[in-house]
């Protein structure tokens, strides 16, 4: 019985593949990026940030969860949140459990901006995502998802 080695680089194929992959996906989220600014006038970030709070429980977290729920690092998620706090999108508080801490509600005018923005993203999403693909391809993509995710391990994600 033999071993296979592994290659410590990718095959010219494989590289292809992740060049088309990376390039591809890049521009799908620009258009759907472009369309979501286009139709609310918020930024990816924006939604980001106003999904996590819509759905936090009394619609507010604070600020270091918010950054680990989103990926972010906290700097980013800092210059972001004092965008949209200037736009009344969100306000910070101190926290109550540990003065260094801050928390991060989802305003009224917050609110209304994310309702008002879902079924225009999901619609972009499902023309320039979803529609591109069978739905075969789409449970492929599923799995190929939770694999990376796996590998990277991440958290899996529904």
């Amino acid at each position: 019985m033999g071993t296979t080695k592994r290659r410590s680089v990718p095959t010219s194929e494989e590289l292809a593949i992740w060049r088309a992959h990376v390039e591809t996906f890049e521009i799908v989220r620009a258009r759907i990026e472009a369309r979501l600014h286009q139709d609310s006038q918020l930024s990816s970030g924006d939604y980001r940030v106003l999904l996590a709070l819509s759905e936090a429980d009394g619609t507010a977290m604070r600020s270091s969860e918010l950054a680990a729920q989103i990926e972010w690092e906290r700097s980013r998620l800092s210059g972001q949140l004092g965008r949209m706090e200037h736009r009344g999108l969100l306000r910070r508080e101190s926290c109550s459990e540990d003065a260094r801490g801050a928390r991060v509600v989802l305003t009224e005018e917050g609110a209304r901006a994310f309702r008002a923005s879902t079924l225009p993203h999901l619609r972009a999403i499902k023309e320039v995502f979803v529609d591109a693909f069978t739905p075969q391809q789409l449970t492929q993509l599923g799995e190929a998802a939770a694999a990376m995710r796996s590998h990277l391990n991440l958290d899996a994600r529904s």
